[in-house]
This record gives structure tokens, sequence and C-alpha cells, in this order.
């Protein structure tokens, strides 16, 4: 079936836009959703969907895994580097997921619906991101019939994601707009306009390191490419604001936000126990340092990296063995101090 292609203009792909996902919802005919199968029906649609993705274009070098076969530790590494949900690591029997070498597109089957197609990139990047879904997505329908009704369009477990079934979403750095404390006015701003923000793990989960995931809450009534345009138009006003909150606090408050940033960046260097939480926010604190271009632009990329290696299932990952929390806490603070060890001073000659 064929479908329209991606918004026609780009905002400006500027640092505080961490990454692009889309993610289209998917179901089977004549099988259940997810929710009211039997384990029987789940693991045939399981096979089958398997079946339809071998030698599918955008799958190269593709794995695929039952997710019963996984330790708690994997399951929870994947959902922190956002490749599976978290209700899909909660899954018993039956659920699976198809994950390309390079982690770019992830296919979670029997979450809520048959299949969930994720196709992630760094920055911003709407173009490439829907193209590459959209490629998988055509490849999976050639070999199996989607459920599909011409008044509302793909069907879908949960009526919200009727019709296109797409989420086009951002992940976004907005530390203007929290420390400014208009991040509340932002959130019923845009809701008003039909795009959900919500923290670093989706819905219900706090938006640590003012990390927020910024998406479509419309699919039903809207083509592909309308959903994109819209979502655009709402992430260049973001973009203004969130500069026009820095510029300000950068003019009112300089002494104060440059002590924040100072303090960060030596709490990170000395910490010997620390929680994911307070070192994301100190990342943040960074990485907003090297966007106003006092430290080296290389501190923001090991600032992303270290905003996903600071949480728990990563943490025990560098441990190699399950650790309590306050082992995590103390192995957190060793990793951190490592890797700043030697950050330097904030450089403010051009902020003087």
């Amino acid at each position: 079936m064929s479908k329209e292609s991606g918004g026609k203009k780009q905002p400006k792909a500027i640092p505080v836009t961490l990454s692009t996902r889309i993610r289209l919802a998917r179901n089977l005919r004549q099988f259940p959703f997810p929710g009211r199968a039997e384990v029987a029906q789940k693991r045939a649609v399981l096979s089958k969907c398997i079946d339809a993705m071998s030698g599918i274009k955008g799958l190269n070098n593709s794995i695929s895994v039952e997710v019963d076969d996984l330790s708690e530790l994997d399951r929870q590494i994947l959902v922190e580097q956002h490749l599976i949900s978290p209700e899909l690591s909660q899954v018993e029997e039956g659920s699976g997921i198809v994950l390309t070498q390079d982690r770019s597109c992830c296919i979670m089957i029997n979450e809520e619906d048959h299949l969930r197609i994720q196709v992630l990139r760094p920055g911003l990047d709407f173009s490439s991101v829907w193209k590459h879904a959209d490629e998988v997505d055509s490849g999976i329908e050639s070999a199996i019939n989607y459920a599909y009704d011409g008044e509302l369009g793909f069907l879908t477990a949960c009526p919200t994601n009727l019709g296109t079934g797409m989420r086009a979403s951002v992940m976004m750095h907005l530390p203007g707009l929290v420390m400014s404390k208009n991040m509340d006015k932002v959130i019923n701003a845009v809701n008003q306009l039909g795009i959900a923000v919500r923290g670093l793990f989706g819905e219900g989960s706090d938006a640590n390191g003012s990390i927020f995931q910024i998406s479509n809450q419309q699919t039903l009534g809207e083509s592909e490419s309308a959903i994109i345009d819209r979502l655009n138009s709402t992430l260049e006003s973001l973009v203004r604001q969130e500069n026009f909150a820095r510029d300000k606090l950068l003019q009112d408050d300089r002494t104060r936000l440059i002590d924040k940033m100072s303090r960060a960046i030596g709490s990170l260097k000395t910490c010997h126990l620390i929680q994911s939480a307070e070192a994301m926010d100190l990342l943040s604190l960074v990485r907003l340092a090297t966007d106003f271009g006092m430290m080296p632009d290389k501190f923001r990329g090991l600032a992303d990296r270290m905003f996903i290696e600071v949480q728990p299932g990563h943490v025990q990952l560098s441990a190699g063995e399950a650790i309590e929390p306050n082992q995590r806490d103390e192995l957190r603070a060793e990793l951190l101090r490592n890797q700043f060890l030697r950050a330097p001073l904030l450089d403010l000659s051009s902020h003087s």
C-alpha cells in the first residue's frame, strides 16, 4: 500500500534535538490483538512475522530473538536504549524482536500490537527515518496481510493509533525552558496542538536531564507527511523558545547559570556515589555548557552517550553482573570520574 513521503520542511538540525524516531503500529488479519490472544496464537503470529521479514530490504544483517530468551538485564538494557518498550520487557511468552546490527531499526512483535516497526537516528532526520520505516513496512506488507479498513486505516489495539498507526517523535534537550520554569506552559500549549510531551522513557516517566520526548498524538484523518509537517512546525517553535530561554538566562542570571554548570563539572570529576537521576541532571548542564561554546564539542557527544550509560542496566553491564543499587551508585560515580577527569574549566571568553 502506497503511503506519502515525509514532511516538506525540516527545522534546523541543532544540538537541541538528540534523536528522531518513527514507529508504525501494524496488525495481522485473522488474528486477535496480542492482549486478547492465546499463547499459541501469539506464537503463530511471531513465527509468521519473523518469516515475513527474512530478506526484506532495510533489515539486512538483523537478528531475531524471543523476549523470554533474554535475561532480565538484557531486557533492561534494550529499554534503556529505547529499542523496546517497558511493556514488552515484561511479556513472558510469545513475543519477540527483530533488530538490525546497527540498531537503527527494531521491530517489536506482540507488544500491544502484532508489529511495532521502529526506526531511530541520531539528531533531527525525519526524512531518512521515514524512508527507512516505509521501506520496511512495505516489505513486510508484501509478505503478510495487514488488518486495514478503508475508512479507519490500519486497525490497532488502541483506538488512538488508528489510521496511519504512526508515532513520529524526537528526543529534545530543553534545559532553558526547565530552568526558566516555562516547561509546563509549553507542554500545555503543544498539547492543544495534538502534540504529546513525555519524559525520557515515554509515558509516565520523569524528564531527568531536561530530556523530553515530543510526538504526535493524532494518527487518524491525516497522512504521514501531514503529521510530520505539523510536528516539524511545533519543533521549530520549541527550538526558538528554548534558545530564547537560554539566552535570557545567560543575560539575566549569568553568574548563577555559570556557577551551576561549573559545579556540575566539578561533581562529575569528583563524585563517589551518585544515582542515575542526579547524574543525568549534571550531564544536562555539561551539554548546555557545550552548546554555549564554553566546553569543547566532544563533551556534547560524551554527555549524550553517558545519558544512556549511567542507567541502571548499563551500569550492571559494566560490572559484568547484577549488583545492588548502592553498588551501582558507586560504580556509576567511578565511570563518570574516569570520563570527566580531564574535563577543562568553562571557557568564558566568548560570554564575558
